[in-house]
């Protein structure tokens, strides 16, 4: 077996540069899209069932574009090839004008660019061949590009208004495009007739629990991602404002990929990832409960430390029990479909509904609800883990 080992050094600067060019594609058009429908005259269902399609097409593209991805062996073709598509399709939103075209273009878009993270993941994966310590060290730069983007973003909306939201996201596509080209193809390869059959892997029970519970968190963090800048702008702030809270939680979230592997080696996977849903639950309630005040809205964002980013480290950390090899790129793919995707979904619609019948904050609770059920499935992942054989460091 050969030594684990951390990417080359070019290649990890090639992986923080996609990172940091398409996470601040996403979180600029994640967090200002919303006030960018509502200014179209588009009604709040509305908006949820747009927002929604993001995780709807990770249900699809990641599971597509995965498969297409392990088959050939051609994992860069193909996130070049995604890269290309997305920038093609979101061109499309500056001619469209009414409900049903601005569905399309959600619909297409977000089918080709649900497949690039997975696909950065899985060639990260693969480059590290089982050393995930420099993990953490890579993906911050997802989240400070995330940062960068989304501040900036409030003070350019705040000054031209929302309607520049269209230029600045298709620039920044542009740029994940243009960074695609510089990653390399894994310099080992996987070939098709060595991949393990993936229901072999699926049916067993802690990996349906591992899912639902992952899928359950992604779907209490939707009453962020669909409506937290929303949310803030109703509560009386400003955009400024609400990009700066935006970038708290990021802030918060790099701290923790800087540290992660520290604490990975000192708690575990599985005490972390418990821990998160036990602060889900927290940040969830606290928010709901009051929106005026801003010292508190400040402590849930920091919250996102433990809520996102030591929840997601953890998962990947724990796939790796199931999903290596030639797997890896299916693996990141199901993830992504099943947590942000039918988790995000369900999750989406169940929150807009809750918005739309009861009101914002009881939809906060609505999600810490959620924390807590996907904190018993997690809890029954590891349970069986434990029943079936021992955990590795890792896990325990």
């Amino acid at each position: 077996m050969p030594e684990p080992r951390a990417p080359m050094p070019l290649q990890s600067i090639n992986f923080s540069l996609f990172l940091f060019v398409y996470y601040a594609y996403a979180g600029t058009f994640g967090t200002y899209a919303t006030l960018y429908f509502a200014a179209r005259g588009l009604t709040v269902p509305q908006i949820g069932v747009l927002v929604s399609l993001i995780p709807v097409m990770r249900i699809v593209g990641p599971n597509l574009w995965g498969w297409a991805a392990d088959r050939s062996a051609r994992r860069v073709l193909v996130m070049r090839l995604t890269a290309l598509g997305a920038l093609l399709s979101f061109g499309a939103i500056f001619v469209a004008d009414a409900y049903l075209q601005f569905f399309i273009v959600m619909m297409l878009v977000n089918l080709f660019a649900s497949a690039l993270s997975p696909l950065c993941d899985a060639l990260m994966l693969a480059e590290m061949r089982g050393d995930l310590s420099n993990y953490g060290k890579l993906r911050l730069w997802g989240s400070l590009g995330f940062i960068a983007a989304v501040v900036l973003a409030g003070y350019r909306l705040e000054w031209f208004g929302v309607e520049a939201l269209l230029g600045l996201t298709f620039a920044l596509l542009l740029l994940v495009f243009g960074a695609s080209p510089r990653i390399g193809e894994t310099a080992h390869p996987v070939r098709a007739h060595d991949t393990p059959p993936l229901w072999s892997v699926l049916r067993k029970g802690e990996v349906v629990a591992f899912f639902v519970s992952a899928a359950l968190m992604c779907g209490a963090h939707m009453c962020l991602y669909a409506f937290y800048s929303l949310y803030l702008a109703r509560a009386g702030y400003g955009k400024p404002l609400i990009g700066a809270m935006w970038a708290l939680g990021v802030v918060a979230e790099v701290a923790f990929f800087y540290f992660q592997s520290h604490v990975f080696a000192r708690f575990g996977a599985r005490r972390v990832m418990l821990f998160a849903f036990g602060v889900a639950l927290l940040r969830f309630a606290i928010t709901g409960a009051a929106p005026g005040l801003l010292w508190v809205l400040i402590a849930a964002q920091l919250m996102h430390a433990a809520t996102f980013a030591a929840h997601h480290s953890a998962c990947v950390i724990t796939m790796q029990r199931w999903f290596a090899g030639p797997l890896q790129a299916s693996g990141q793919a199901l993830y992504m479909s099943v947590a942000y995707g039918v988790g995000c979904t369900l999750g989406g619609l169940v929150l807009t509904l809750c918005w739309d019948r009861v009101g914002p904050q009881h939809m906060f609770y609505a999600a810490a609800a959620m924390a807590l059920a996907g904190a018993g499935a997690a809890w029954y992942c590891f349970h069986r883990q434990d029943a079936g054989a021992g955990a590795p460091g890792l896990m325990v």
